[in-house]
C-alpha cells in the first residue's frame, strides 16, 4: 500500500540534495545503438565495470523495459556526480518500501564504488552498482533537452558539468 504520494516522497529524500527533478513519460526516454557503441569505442572504461558495456543490458533490452513503466523521473545534479549514485538508489529503495516496488535507478556515468572494479560477481555493492544510462543506449544529451535540462558537451575543466539519473517508477 503506497502511503506517500510520489511528490512527497521526492521532496523528502531529494530536498537539498539535487538541484531539480521532472516526472517524466519514460516511453520519452531516448535509447539508440550508437550511444553504447560510443561507450566501446570512445571511453576509456569500456569493460572496466561490472555496470559498463559489456556487462551491461543492450539498448533493445533497455528498450523493452522501459515498455514496462508509465512513470519515471530525472534527477539533476550540476557539478561533481559523486554521489548522485547513491541519491538515485536511496531514492530506488524509499520508492520501493513505498510500495513502489518496480521502482529502478539509473543513473549517468562511470561507476565509481570500486577502484578499480574487481570484475567479479557477486558485486561487491549491489545497493548501490547499477548500470550508467549510457552503458544501457540512453542517450542523456536528448532526453534531458526535451524537458529543458541544461547539459552540454564538457570542454574544458573549467566548465561546469551537469549529470543526470533516471528513476524508473511504476
Amino acid at each position: 500500500m503506497k502511503e506517500k504520494t510520489l511528490t512527497e516522497i521526492f521532496e523528502a529524500t531529494l530536498t537539498g540534495k539535487v538541484k531539480s527533478y521532472q516526472f517524466i513519460n519514460p516511453q520519452a526516454v531516448v535509447v539508440a545503438e550508437w550511444v553504447r557503441f560510443k561507450c566501446q569505442f570512445g571511453c576509456d572504461g569500456y569493460a572496466q565495470s561490472l555496470t559498463c558495456p559489456p556487462y551491461s543490458p543492450e539498448p533493445s533490452r533497455t528498450k523493452k523495459m522501459l515498455e514496462e513503466y508509465g512513470r519515471a523521473a530525472i534527477l539533476w545534479k550540476p557539478g561533481n556526480y559523486g554521489n548522485l549514485r547513491k541519491i538515485a538508489t536511496d531514492l530506488e529503495r524509499t520508492l520501493f518500501l513505498s510500495g513502489y516496488y518496480k521502482a529502478l535507478a539509473i543513473p549517468s556515468g562511470p561507476c565509481e564504488l570500486c577502484n578499480p572494479c574487481p570484475l567479479e560477481y557477486p558485486c561487491s555493492h549491489p545497493e548501490y552498482a547499477r548500470p550508467s544510462m549510457e552503458a544501457c543506449g540512453i542517450d542523456v544529451y536528448s532526453t534531458v533537452r526535451q524537458y529543458s535540462f541544461p547539459i552540454e558537451v564538457v570542454r574544458s575543466r573549467s566548465c561546469q558539468p551537469n549529470y543526470y539519473a533516471l528513476i524508473l517508477i511504476e
